[in-house]
């Protein structure tokens, strides 16, 4: 093999080595616009009846990860509910304010990891949130690769 032809092989390596950093730092940059289009206030719906019960903050907390709370109520007339199933410090915590979505770390534009509080029930899931047709889609289950669990679909 000549000189020029080595040259040359290196050269387009190099170009090539290039456009795939560039590649990587889009797709990085996408999947952080995805995540940012999660944070802000959703209104969550009662899967039975259609209607809006509540509007949840979700935030990035000064840790790094991601986290809701409940910030107002729509459903119901009494604003001093309480979380009365609710264990530990969260035992008779008042529902507006609750952190239900908690310890989230953005993982290829969803959230991930952490554990979302169902107030009805005082339990806690394993949680996913990512975006669908502009709505944000929770997913709550039983196991960390959430096979047991549902979905619910929040608006805007």
């Amino acid at each position: 093999m000549s000189q020029k032809s080595c040259n040359f092989a290196a050269a387009k390596f190099v170009n090539m080595r290039k456009y795939i950093l560039i590649l990587f730092a889009l797709m990085a940059m996408n999947s952080q616009a995805q995540v940012s289009a999660i944070l802000g206030d959703w209104r969550t719906v009662d899967d039975k009846t259609g209607e809006k019960r509540s509007v949840v903050t979700i935030y990035k907390g000064s840790d790094g990860l991601y986290y809701g709370k409940i910030s107002k109520m729509l459903m119901y007339t009494d604003m001093d509910l309480k979380c009365d199933q609710c264990k530990g410090e969260d035992y008779n915590a008042p529902i507006v304010g609750l952190v239900i979505i908690r310890g989230m770390k953005a993982e290829n534009g969803e959230l991930v990891g952490g554990k979302v509080l169902d107030p009805e029930s005082g339990k806690f899931y394993y949680g996913k949130i990512y975006l669908k047709d502009g709505k944000l889609v929770l997913r709550g289950s039983l196991d960390k690769r959430g096979f047991f669990g549902r979905n619910q679909t929040w608006i805007r």
